[in-house]
């Protein structure tokens, strides 16, 4: 059965192990650097794989049903470009006789169109730059098959490897809605419905990110990672006209001054956040503070106070 594993190799790359049926075995390299940040496996599923560039409307792709696995992978540097990190996959691929079945870049692919229209993990698990990223699918003899994806933003990089077929994986048991499994030392993510967030902010102009952790008087936002900031950055990089701004709200706790200096730094944590974690141009976001101004609760209460402490974002323009 095919499985993903990751053992230590050398002081540049680790391995990879596909293991298929019999003697069949591909080591695929990954830069030592790669942080897996997500695994999602499924018992049996149906899953397309594409086998051609987006055109007309669609993504040409062959349906194959069995076990499924599905990692992602993060590179806290943009040393390797996502051609570099696929290449030597792909030439192992072909020397264990899989057939390539699409091999593109993010202009040969279709852009926008095709990385919508494929299988993706959630970020911020896995981010796709729509400048700049490179897909590969790849079928064996026994009819197995890999779709690996990678992507470079500004100051990481992203890998995605999902392998589907009879002879598939080893999986382990099914959890809940087939689920992410957490994955030990990884930060924790703050599971917000990102899909919902982005569809609010296009109909009402307004959202607030209620998912982001400051602590009481600070401005530092918190080491983690939050799905709200990854759709943002699709949407920004699918919409390059469009201009938000990140706002930041405090309680009536302190005076006015200190209170809107703390809702500006806030804010401005979140816009650096997206810029130099989710490659967002820096033209398309501003920052404001608001301090206590514009309360969504009664101070007079730590709940109302708490509400109260937020960061929104708004929809300035589209050009």
């Amino acid at each position: 059965m095919m499985n993903i594993t990751v053992r230590h190799a050398s002081a540049f790359f680790l391995s990879c192990v596909l293991c298929a049926p019999a003697a069949h075995a591909v080591d695929l390299a990954l830069p030592a650097a790669a942080r897996e940040t997500a695994a999602r496996d499924s018992d049996l599923a149906r899953v397309s794989v594409p086998e051609g560039a987006f055109a007309d409307g669609t993504v040409p792709s062959v349906q194959i049903e069995g076990p499924v696995q599905r990692r992602a992978y993060r590179l806290p540097s943009q040393a390797l470009t996502p051609l570099q990190i696929i290449a030597p996959m792909r030439e192992q691929l072909s020397e264990a006789e899989y057939e390539v079945l699409l091999d593109c870049n993010q202009q040969s692919c279709g852009g926008f169109d095709f990385r919508f229209a494929i299988e993706v993990l959630p970020a911020p698990n896995m981010y796709v730059n729509i400048r700049d990223y490179h897909f590969l699918s790849a079928r064996s003899g026994q009819g197995d098959a890999i779709m690996i994806l990678a992507s470079a933003a500004q100051s990481a990089a992203y890998l995605q490897i999902i392998t589907v077929g009879a002879a598939s994986a080893e999986v382990a048991a099914p959890t809940e809605a087939d689920d992410a499994q957490e994955i030990p030392g990884v930060a924790p993510v703050n599971d917000a419905p990102s899909s919902d967030l982005v569809t609010t902010l296009i109909a009402t102009g307004s959202v607030a990110l209620d998912s982001l952790d400051f602590a009481v008087g600070t401005t530092a936002l918190a080491d983690t990672t939050y799905p709200e900031l990854g759709a943002l950055a699709e949407l920004l990089a699918s919409r390059p006209g469009l201009q938000i701004a990140v706002v930041g709200h405090t309680d009536t706790v302190g005076a006015l001054d200190t209170n809107i200096t703390v809702s500006r730094a806030r804010a401005n944590a979140v816009r650096t956040r997206l810029i130099e974690d989710y490659d967002v141009n820096p033209a398309q976001v501003q920052a404001a503070g608001m301090g206590y101004l514009s309360p969504r609760a009664s101070n007079l209460n730590e709940a109302g106070r708490e509400a109260n402490r937020r960061v929104e974002v708004m929809v300035v323009r589209e050009e």
